[in-house]
């Protein structure tokens, strides 16, 4: 119950990756026969990948994670805006995204980090109010990671537009389940969070815009990340894409099972929009980590926040966003579906949290 957190390889990606790595093992760059198919596959799975996101291929960069998109898109954005060095971001959002704020703000920009509501929601009259003449960005997630909250992305692109403002959408956690907003400047995706490779990603670029590389003189993905691309992850996500299936009526179902299996003691937390397969609790005075060990020796996978902030103590940033207390915030685990999900699982996690 941790598909947050990655996902098994279908057989279609697994398949394709193993047939990519045993035969056209060329690199893309090279201008040999070998290289060329290599180049071949790449271009077309960059085709299906833009094709999902309804965007120009040409602005389809492959990263090596989510986690590096989301730094690549935030920084490459903020330094290509003409209007100043202020940027608007939610306190909720990933730890790759704070970690590109945290270097811009040492490079003299100020962020702006909006809290949620109760509702789980940004605010939009507080993120209309935080627009300034020098606002350069706006970078929000589509889904957030925790608690399943949708923000209202295409509000928020429609007033970044209005203010001619540049604007990212972290669509990690929505890529395959939900509608891709039309009309962004930047859009960070990863294949494993599907079904696909772990270490592939990527991030549409609007190649429109004049993007300085963040590292000069390096020549793959127009010059805007360096490495040899690793063909067969890429061919596998695009796979991945092409078979995936986001059944959100059978996802609300158990999601609604779980709702009333959960012991008296557990709070699921609910959002204005949400989505279903990622499923925030709190355990009244119990502390998160310890519901997480004590499922772990029952062999139940659960977390208690993005995987990328395990080594957090004072619980899930979205939780404190809201308006929590530490205190509450400790309390939280996160539950997660995936294809293989089933109504006896959440029994048998009921059973186990009645234990605790």
């Amino acid at each position: 119950m941790d598909y947050a957190a990655t996902s098994p390889m279908t057989e279609e990606a697994l398949a394709a990756y193993v047939e990519v790595a045993q035969r056209y093992y060329g690199n893309s760059a090279s201008l040999h026969d070998l290289g060329g198919q290599a180049y071949y596959f790449v271009q077309q799975s960059r085709e299906v990948v833009a094709n999902a996101l309804g965007v120009n291929s040409d602005g389809i960069i492959f990263t090596g994670s989510g986690t590096e998109g989301n730094i690549l898109a935030i920084l490459s954005l903020a330094l290509a805006s003409k209007k100043g060095k202020h940027i608007i971001s939610s306190q909720a959002e990933h730890t790759s995204v704070h970690a590109a704020l945290n270097t811009l703000e040492k490079m003299g920009f100020i962020v702006t980090k909006l809290p949620l509501r109760m509702d789980g929601w940004i605010d939009l009259e507080q993120l209309q109010q935080a627009i300034r003449k020098d606002t350069a960005l706006i970078t929000i997630q589509h889904v957030n990671s925790e608690i399943g909250a949708i923000q209202p992305v295409e509000k928020i692109i429609e007033m970044a537009k209005k203010s001619d403002v540049f604007s990212h959408i972290d669509c990690v956690q929505s890529f395959g389940k939900l509608a891709i907003p039309s009309g962004v400047d930047a859009i960070t995706i990863s294949a494993h969070k599907i079904g696909g490779p772990k270490g592939c990603g990527a991030v549409y670029l609007n190649p429109a815009l004049r993007v300085p590389a963040l590292t000069p003189g390096v020549t793959h993905e127009r010059g805007l990340r360096g490495g040899t691309l690793d063909t067969p992850a890429i061919v596998a996500f695009a796979a991945a894409i092409e078979n995936y299936q986001y059944e959100r009526q059978h996802y609300e179902t158990l999601r609604r099972f779980l709702k009333n299996n959960l012991p008296e003691t557990c709070q699921l937390i609910e959002c204005n929009q949400q989505l279903p397969t990622i499923c925030g609790v709190m355990m009244d005075k119990i502390e998160g980590q310890y519901v997480l060990l004590k499922l772990n020796e029952a062999g139940i996978c659960i977390s208690t926040g993005s995987a990328c902030d395990i080594h957090s103590e004072s619980g899930t940033k979205a939780i404190l966003s809201m308006g929590y207390s530490l205190e509450a915030a400790r309390q939280f685990f996160r539950l997660s579906f995936g294809a293989s999900t089933t109504f006896e699982e959440i029994l048998r996690l009921k059973q186990e949290l009645l234990t605790i």
